[in-house]
């Protein structure tokens, strides 16, 4: 095998790119503190029951998982910072009231979660801890459409749903887990033959609804069909009614929400709404999150908790990388004055490139228009005749 080549869907990032992936970074972790979330920085690392404790099944298959060396004990190499930033919360922090958590950095995936996807995102995301009211989840929400409008994506569509609901049509079915967990997949596939098929011999007032739920997806008036055919569950209108107000709020600031009511991303992790943001010339989701109030309870501390992530590799994927910066050229010299003049520059927010004389100069990410020279005994800048 050549030394060189890299694993499947794992990619160097090279200097244009890093640089645009590293300035949207700074830029969302900047407009995140300006809402008063606070940096955390999680180990790589954890012991695996940790770090995948009341996540459910789809985390763990997509962790890594070793030996540990020290402790012999099995670790996980983390495929998602947010039950990270749950257990600090829980244990390390132990504040009371509202907790605002941010972070960035790689995490790694057995494998790639959407068409186009990288191995080891860049993963962005905030999590607010201590209100169980919808204003978090609005906070959290408005917080992911303008972090996606950073980056360039003016008019994100906003995908609602809610893991209530999908448990309150099911409460009460009597379904053995493997002929749940059949269920669940058809749900998620919207494969109407293979649900009908399974709840065949149920009665009606159950069956009708599981087989609604596959149609239920469009515009905001969904939301009233799907009172008029899901059971009156308090769980059900609960979800119903907190869907409508959150849609109702998005769509008086102009941002387009489509609804479905089918969505069973995260199933077994997600405990109210839950959204994705959406481009038009994308595939795949842009940014995901939703309300995991059960989550805290695995670390003995049962909190409110609603937050979202983004890949920032796959958000700037195919879009402007950054111009090029100016520059200043300088020729290395131990002459009086040159390491000064230097220094003076750079202190002044000039990026002065060093090179010995007359060697070409090749980058993407600058570009040599100025340089310096010596003139009569003083260190000055001047422009450069474009390249020929």
């Amino acid at each position: 095998m050549t030394a060189w080549l890299l694993p499947e869907r794992f990619s160097d990032v090279l200097p244009r790119e890093a640089a645009t992936i590293e300035k949207l970074r700074r830029t969302l972790l900047d407009h995140a503190e300006s809402h008063g979330y606070e940096l955390v920085i999680p180990p790589l690392l954890e012991f695996v029951d940790s770090l995948l404790s009341g996540t459910g099944q789809d985390l763990e298959l997509q962790t890594f998982k070793l030996v540990d060396q020290v402790s012999g004990r099995t670790l996980g190499l983390r495929a998602d910072m947010t039950p990270q930033a749950a257990r600090i919360d829980a244990h390390l922090l132990n504040r009371q009231g509202i907790v605002r958590l941010c972070y960035c950095d790689s995490v790694v995936h057995t494998h790639p979660q959407g068409v186009y996807a990288t191995r080891q995102p860049m993963q962005f995301g905030v999590e607010c801890y201590g209100h169980a009211g919808l204003e978090a989840d609005l906070e959290v929400q408005q917080l992911a459409l303008h972090s996606v409008r950073l980056a360039g994506h003016a008019q994100p569509a906003l995908g609602l749903s809610d893991a209530r609901l999908v448990r309150g049509v099911l409460g009460g079915l009597v379904a053995g887990p493997l002929k749940l967990s059949a269920m669940l997949e058809a749900l998620s596939r919207k494969d109407v033959a293979r649900l009908e098929q399974l709840t065949d011999g149920l009665p009606s007032a159950q069956r009708e609804p599981i087989l609604a739920l596959t149609e239920l997806f469009g515009d905001i008036s969904v939301l009233e069909q799907a009172r008029r055919v899901l059971p009156g569950r308090e769980l059900v209108q609960r979800a119903l009614d907190d869907l409508e107000h959150l849609a109702a709020v998005h769509a008086q600031a102009g941002c387009e929400v489509q609804i479905d009511l089918a969505d069973l991303r995260g199933y077994h992790y997600h405990s109210g709404v839950i959204f994705g943001l959406y481009a038009p010339d994308r595939p795949d989701a842009l940014a995901r999150g939703g309300r995991y109030d059960e989550i805290g309870a695995s670390f003995g501390r049962s909190r409110p908790a609603t937050g979202f992530s983004l890949d920032l590799r796959e958000l700037v994927r195919a879009e402007p990388t950054l111009a090029a910066r100016a520059a200043v050229r300088a020729s290395w010299s131990d002459q009086p004055g040159y390491a000064s003049a230097v220094r003076a520059l750079r202190e002044r927010g000039e990026v002065v490139i060093e090179l010995p004389e007359h060697v070409p100069f090749e980058s993407e990410g600058f570009r040599l228009d100025r340089e310096l020279t010596c003139a009569d005994g003083r260190w000055v800048v001047r422009e450069r005749a474009p390249a020929t």
